[in-house]
Parts: C-alpha cells; structure tokens; sequence
C-alpha cells in the first residue's frame, strides 16, 4: 500500500484530502448535534469513508430498496464524510419535501455536473432561492395546464408522423420513438424542424443525458464530497475524470446556445417560427440594458432545460410502453377494444375522446409506474440542521425520495412488477382511491417537475395512437415459437429499456391506409 502511494502522486493527494475533509465534517457534526440525537437508521460504515464501500454503482434505487426492509423507510449512510437519506415511502416524502418543505427544496451542491460538465444551464438543478423561482416562473408561462393545450396540434402532428414511420420501416421503433419527442420539444422549444436521422441537436441530448445518468449516483465523483478537487489540473495522473467533465462541458455549450442562437438568427433575417425562445428573445429588454443579461441568461436556461427535459425522457416510457404490450398481448387487446368502441375504425384519436378512454388513461398511468423514466428522483437538500422522529438531520444531507420503491410498494400496487392497468379501474372507470403514479413519477414538493402536464398529454395520445392502427407483438424464432423477451433496463439514474426487437404491423389492410392518407403539415 505504502509503495502504491509512493508511485502515484494522485493517490498519495487524495488519501490525505479524504483523510483531513472527513475528520473535519466529524468534528463539525458533534458540534451541530448538542443533544447527541442518533441520525436514522442505516448500514454500518467504516471510519472515515463511511459507506463508501457498499454504495450501490449499479441501479441502486434497487439496493436502496432491499435496505428499506432491514432499515425501514428511512434509510441513512454516509459517503466521505457526505451525508445521504433515502426515503422509501409516500408518508416519508410528503413530510419532508411538503410538510418541510422550507428546510427540504434546495439542491446539493453538483461540481461535477455544474461547475465542471458545464450544466448550470439547467435550472432545475439550481439551489433554492430567488434566482431558481425567477426560472421557474418564466418556465411556467409557457407549461402550465392552459398554455400546455396550444400544442396540442403539434403533438398530434408529431405522433402522426411517428405513425407514418413505423409502418414504413417499423424495425427501427426504438429510433422512431427517439425522434417523435426530439421533434415535439423542438419544435415548440425553437421552432426548428429536425433531421430525419442522426439530427446533431437530438444526438448531442442523447450524449449529454447520459453523462448526468452516471454522475447522479452517489459516490460516483469523489469531487462530490471534496469541492477543492475541481482544482485538480487535467493532466494530473488519474485525472480522467476531469477530462471526461471537461469534454461534456464543451458539449453542453453546444446544446444549451446553438439552438438558441439559431433561433435569434431566424428572427433577424425573418424565417424563425414561433415558439418559447422566439418568444423569450422577442420579450427581452432592450440591449444595453441593465437587466438584459440576466433576461437572456434565464431565457437561454429555460429553453435549453425544456429541450434537454422533453427531448428524451418521456422516450422511456413509450419504449416501456412498447415492451409492456409484447409481453402482456391480453391488455393490447382490452385497450384496442375500447379504443375500436369510441373511434369506430373511422379515424385517429384525439384529446376530446380522452374522457371515454378509462382503460387507455389506465394504460398511460401504468407505464409511468412500471418502470419509472427517474427511479431516484433529483436529489434535495437540507438546508438547515433538523430533528425529525427522534433522529438528527445535518445541514447539507442529500435526501432523495425513492419513486421505484413507492410505485412498487406490494401493499399498494398488488403483483408490482407485472404491468396491469386495471389496478387503476373499478366499475370500468379510474379508480381515485388507487395511487395516482404522479405522486412520484415527476419529483416532490416544489421541485416537482413542471413539465408534467406536457408529459402525461404526449403519452396518452401516443399510446391511443399506436394502439389503434398497429399490433405489438413479440418475434418469433426459426420455428415459429415467439421469443422471450427479458425487460431489462439501463444502470443509470435515467431508466430506459435496453434494446430490443418487436414485431409492429398494421391491425388491417384501413388500418394501413388510414396512416398513408395521413397529410402532415410540413
């Protein structure tokens, strides 16, 4: 060990960072904590690094809940020095991130994705404060339930076309799904008109998400716990993760002012459509002003966080969506039974029928809940010290609500695992009484996602869609024997369906048709 240290300057540096930074947070904790309360209940660490060791790199909502059992609902561990609660229950986040909400609606300090991969574009990831509500309001201008259902005609033209390419190469469905919402969000983000393949805006996104998938894990990036190894220079043995922040940070530049620097061209030259940074730049103060640059700031941040936020995300549950009907052919046949009741094979769905729809709006809650696009929700933060049933909570715990475990708790949802809409029916109508998957699915408290409406609105006509002109089903093998298909996602905090195949055919030769004849506005 000696040796190792000896030959690597790195290691020797980090050691004794870790070392000091640790001892440090200890002596300060005793100095918070007079009345000596225990933190809750979690697994045993080890001097000094904590539960560094048992921190789960590898889809760990899963891990975090199988130690709700041992632990309860409430689980905490310390990594370096960094403490962590996990919360595994819909009672335990409503009381911290509703009923405390004042202590618990800041977010942790992100180095690795702030300051070094350059996301500080994305406001959602902002402490709480004034500068984050001022984002928030803008943002809500133009996602709030009124202004969500102007878009209504671009949603149905998007999905209209997704139709149009899953009948022409229907193989390629998960590429398609991709390009459905990367169109959508554009659109109305920019007004720009994508690519049909390998779009530069789209695959930049797809890079980017990836890149803050992996380092949302706690324990991921020791900088995490030790801010002063930002400093670290690039070139510094062991420093690859700093040149992998730093190429991400470069990317990100791209994805947060390309488009929108598009967009202010466009309107120069008088060819920009209309759409929110349109309208964000065409409402800034005058140049020169002196709240010009912060208008612009939050313009750019806002339309670039709407983008990066519908462009991929919402893919997730469309492709769960896909998966869930080959393994599950008795529901597609339920839902294309009523489907086939309301529209009588005579045209395509829309909002209006969305009230006579019980089991497709079912359908749509039950692939929120199936497989959660954020099993572990974006981490909060206490702001403050705090005492809560009989334990103590140190200022700056990162405490995440765990959505997976909540949508999967076997005392609400009966045979979680299985995807099965009628959970939410009773009498052949929604059932109140039943949790509603957008408890959880979208955040908590006042850092719920406020893209939640646009979100719910684009999967119930996209499965209404897809449902009433094709068949899902699964391939079959040489012999005619359908091939099992195993649903496995993805490690990352963003959950999506690793790939794999389907078989996507038109339900009738009108079904076919019906799409063909279809005129979409260019």
């Amino acid at each position: 060990m000696i040796d190792l240290l000896a030959s690597n300057p790195y290691s020797c540096f980090s050691v004794g960072f870790v070392l000091l930074s640790s001892l440090y947070t200890y002596s300060k904790d005793r100095a918070a904590n007079p009345h000596r309360l225990p933190t809750p209940p979690g697994p045993k660490g080890y001097p000094l690094i904590g539960n560094l060791l048992q921190a789960p790199s590898s889809k760990p909502w899963l891990t975090y809940e199988k130690w709700f059992k041992v632990y309860g609902d409430m689980v905490y561990f310390k990594i370096l020095g960094r403490s962590f609660l996990i919360l595994g229950s819909l009672e335990k986040t409503a009381d911290f991130f509703e009923k405390r909400s004042s202590n618990y609606s800041d977010r942790p300090t992100t180095i690795m994705l702030s300051d070094i991969m350059g996301w500080h574009y994305n406001w959602a990831l902002l402490p709480y404060g004034t500068w984050w509500r001022r984002h928030r309001r803008a943002f809500h201008q133009y996602f709030h339930p009124n202004r969500v259902s102007t878009y209504h005609p671009i949603q149905l033209k998007c999905i209209r076309g997704y139709l149009r390419r899953l009948l022409s190469d229907p193989e390629d469905f998960l590429s398609h799904t991709h390009h459905l919402f990367a169109e959508l969000i554009t659109e109305i983000a920019y007004g720009i008109k994508i690519k049909e393949h390998k779009d530069p805006y789209v695959e930049r996104i797809k890079e980017s998400l990836g890149a803050i998938s992996e380092a949302t894990i706690p324990g991921k990036y020791l900088v995490e716990m030790f801010p002063m190894m930002k400093y670290i220079p690039s070139w510094f043995p062991g420093a690859g993760w700093k040149r992998r922040g730093e190429y991400f940070k470069g990317l990100n530049e791209l994805v947060a002012r390309e488009p929108f620097e598009t967009v202010r061209n466009n309107l120069k030259n008088g060819t920009a459509f209309p759409s929110m940074a349109a309208s964000l730049i065409e409402g800034l103060p005058e140049e020169g002003a002196p709240e010009r640059d912060e208008e612009e700031r939050i313009a750019i941040s806002i339309s670039a966080t709407a983008f990066i936020g519908g462009a991929d995300t919402t893919v997730s549950t469309t492709q769960s969506f896909i998966l869930a009907m080959c393994l599950h052919p008795e529901v597609q046949k339920k839902a294309q039974l009523e489907l086939d009741m309301v529209l009588e094979g005579k045209r395509l769905p829309d909002l209006n029928d969305r009230p006579f729809l019980p089991y497709i709006n079912a359908m749509v809650k039950e692939a929120i809940r199936w497989h959660p696009v954020l099993p572990l929700a974006v981490p909060h933060m206490s702001t403050d010290d705090d005492e809560y049933e009989g334990y103590f909570i140190p200022k700056g715990t990162v405490v995440v609500g765990n959505a997976w475990a909540i949508l999967h708790d076997p005392d609400v949802y009966e045979d979680p695992a299985r995807f099965m809409p009628e959970r939410f029916l009773k009498d052949g109508n929604l059932d109140p009484a039943v949790r509603d998957p957008l408890v959880a699915a979208f955040g908590f408290g006042r850092r719920l996602c406020p893209g939640i409406d646009m979100s719910d609105t684009s999967i119930f006509l996209t499965i209404a869609s897809v449902l009433s002109v094709f068949d899902i089903q699964t391939p079959l093998d040489e012999d005619g024997i359908p091939i099992q298909i195993k649903p496995d996602y993805t490690n990352g905090n963003f959950q999506f369906p690793l790939p794999y195949k389907a078989v996507i055919k038109p339900r009738s030769r009108a079904a076919a048709m019906s799409v063909r004849d279809l005129e979409i506005a260019e």
